[in-house]
């Protein structure tokens, strides 16, 4: 058995990933959120920025959180492909729930389908993500514990998706990104007590690229991408508010109201 380290960097690296999850979670939910009060093309705008915002935060957390990660006697390397596949699950499976989300008519399928979705997408991209992991060595897992962590990442999913549709209001919304952070986060970690890890002795150098190289900079990337999208979002409603406002107001006065 070969002895991991989850926090190798100390608080930093779970603290960090969870404040990507939890960006990633906000600006994903204001975006459903909106989504959902507007149609045509603008709704399906709404939607993909959320489905990407959602996953992108998933998988940035999860990359963080494994700089973290170290095995005693071998190196870690990732496969390149594998990895850029994880996020694409990742934002293509949360898309197949936020979407659903957002068209479905009835509020409480849409709910249920969104959240098992999204949850599926956070569980699937944190085994893809798992299985670009190359070590001197083999990883194998605790099946209890992968079930526990799946059930874990689509249950908090749901709870998120529903407090963000069924209740308004800035605290609402802001817990909802919490428990949603709190749902990859414990996904993620739950996931990793699953893994038992025996390492070889091996002098054959690893394919792959090094954290540091490949995962860290692109995590650097789509976390600054989370933070200006989540900005812009923040920021942009007011203007085009009022401008709707003043729109919507107009037309009242020369409405004529049909003759009954």
């Amino acid at each position: 058995m070969g002895h991991m380290h989850h926090m190798a960097g100390g608080w930093i690296t779970p603290v960090l990933s969870y404040a990507m999850a939890v960006l990633g979670a906000a600006l994903g939910l204001r975006c459903t959120v909106r989504a959902l009060a507007a149609g045509g093309r603008s709704k399906r705008t709404w939607l993909i920025t959320a489905s990407t915002a959602i996953g992108a935060g998933i998988w940035t957390m999860h990359f963080i959180a494994m700089l973290g990660y170290t095995v005693d006697g071998t190196a870690i390397r990732y496969d390149i492909p594998l990895t850029l596949l994880s996020l694409l699950v990742a934002v293509t499976v949360v898309g197949a729930g936020i979407f659903t989300a957002g068209y479905g008519t009835s509020r409480v399928r849409a709910v249920l389908i969104g959240g098992l979705g999204t949850g599926l997408g956070v569980a699937g991209m944190h085994y893809i993500g798992m299985s670009a992991v190359q070590i001197n060595g083999d990883i194998g897992y605790d099946p209890t514990a992968v079930a526990a962590s799946v059930v874990i990442a689509v249950v908090a999913a749901t709870a998120a998706l529903w407090a963000a549709l069924a209740v308004r209001g800035p605290v609402i919304a802001t817990v909802a990104s919490l428990v949603m952070g709190l749902a990859v986060s414990s996904m993620h970690y739950t996931g990793m007590a699953a893994v038992r890890v025996s390492v070889h002795a091996s002098t054959v150098p690893l394919s792959g690229a090094s954290a540091t190289s490949f995962i860290f900079p692109l995590a650097v990337v789509l976390g600054s991408f989370l933070f200006l999208t989540c900005a812009f979002v923040a920021l942009s409603p007011t203007a085009r508010e009022r401008a709707e406002d003043r729109a919507a107001a107009r037309p009242l006065h020369e409405v004529e109201l049909p003759a009954t």
